[in-house]
């Protein structure tokens, strides 16, 4: 057993299931390229890709080590433990810890070299004494609420947080952020009126530090919608992985989806007409139909929500769900189809003429697409493809 393989990993490994998820790593690359490139043509220097969250369910170190290695200039993430099994896994570019700062963890940010996410004074004030107290710099970035109400000092109330941050002898001022709130339209008032007042906010620290730290607050969704607010560094997520963050900007840039899901499938059954498939019978079967089940279910991830709602492709054709999705299979009406045991099943990605998308998953499910890939958890093993 590898070194850190739990025994499932291991046994995942060698007798991998007929349930798994393609990453296409050059399709990372390509999106990484696109995004990169409108980034810059507004005049960003800087990107930092965004894999917390295993990646948006796509392999935090499997995709962080590719995006490194194409000249990502930082990488985000949400917990202190995913920074560190970035540097583990030998990543060396800066990391900023995006999410709450627990001021236990200061010195795990400090023996890592992780830049740290400072939301008020009293945690400034407490960073800078760690690193004083270890002769050390920590690398700071400061979080400024314009709107979200989640974490931060609020723009309005920002001036003694500021002058506090230019005084710190032991932290050195990276950069300073914040995060929209409606960032899918380029429209939005609220985008509009965040945007303006961050700025007032940098332009302040700007003069107090006497340079300019990295300005940052564009997401997806932004910089696809609202690519003006790409300042000096942008922070792509869920678009790296060729999902659009709305059905509105699709059509801005042509991502790939870089998750394939598939399965097999393992049962063939005729149920008879009238008969009610799969717990508490929420769906009966309008007349004798060929009904096939697949060996996934809410347990993986596959949301529950889809019951008698998601479709999957099989031969090259859509058949819907139906029933409801137990915790590790599903069932899938083919009417008057053919399929046999062993038949490959697509229930994200493309299979023929047909596909299966995120976003229209998200929109049967009532909920955000980056909840489909952030859903699929470790039972799932993932094959990566080119890379290099």
């Amino acid at each position: 057993m590898q070194d850190g393989m739990s025994n499932f990993d291991a046994l995942q490994a060698v007798h991998s299931r007929p349930t798994w998820i393609e990453v296409d790593l050059d399709a990372l690359g390509r999106n990484f390229g696109q995004l990169r490139a409108r980034a810059g043509a507004y005049g960003a220097a800087a990107v930092m890709p965004i894999v917390k969250a295993n990646a948006y369910g796509h392999g935090l170190v499997p995709c962080a080590l590719h995006l490194a290695r194409l000249g990502a200039d930082a990488l985000g993430v949400a917990f202190v433990e995913e920074g560190i099994a970035l540097r583990q896994a030998g990543i060396h570019v800066p990391i900023l810890v995006l999410g709450g700062l627990v001021g236990s963890q200061i010195d795990l940010f400090l023996d890592h070299q992780l830049d740290l996410t400072v939301s008020s004074i009293a945690k400034l004030d407490a960073v800078d004494a760690q690193a004083a107290k270890r002769g050390m710099r920590a690398r700071v970035h400061l979080k400024i609420d314009t709107g979200m109400e989640r974490i931060g000092v609020h723009d309005y109330s920002s001036a003694a947080f500021l002058e506090r941050a230019a005084r710190c002898s032991h932290c050195e001022i990276v950069g300073i952020y914040s995060h929209f709130a409606c960032a899918k339209r380029a429209d939005h008032h609220l985008t509009v009126t965040q945007l303006a007042n961050f700025l007032a906010v940098t332009k302040r620290l700007e003069d107090l530090l006497g340079r300019r730290p990295l300005r940052h607050i564009a997401s997806s969704g932004s910089l696809l919608a609202f690519p003006e607010s790409s300042l000096d560094l942008v922070r792509p997520g869920v678009a790296l992985y060729g999902v659009s963050p709305s059905r509105e900007l699709d059509s801005i840039l042509p991502l790939e989806p870089v998750l394939r899901l598939r399965s097999e499938v393992v049962y063939f059954k005729v149920v008879r007409a009238g008969s009610g498939v799969s717990y508490e019978h929420t769906w009966h079967a309008p007349r004798d139909t060929r009904v096939v089940t697949i060996p996934i279910g809410y347990g993986d991830g596959y949301m529950r929500r889809l019951s008698n709602r998601g479709h999957v492709l099989i031969r090259g054709e859509r058949y819907p769900i139906v029933g409801t999705v137990c915790m590790d299979m599903l069932m899938v009406d083919i009417g008057d189809g053919t399929a046999y045991n062993g038949d490959e099943v697509v229930l994200i990605g493309a299979q023929g003429a047909e596909r299966v998308l995120a976003t229209e998953l998200a929109e049967l499910a009532e909920t955000t697409p980056h909840e489909v890939g952030t859903a699929l958890n470790h039972r799932l093993p993932r094959k990566y493809l080119g890379g290099g």
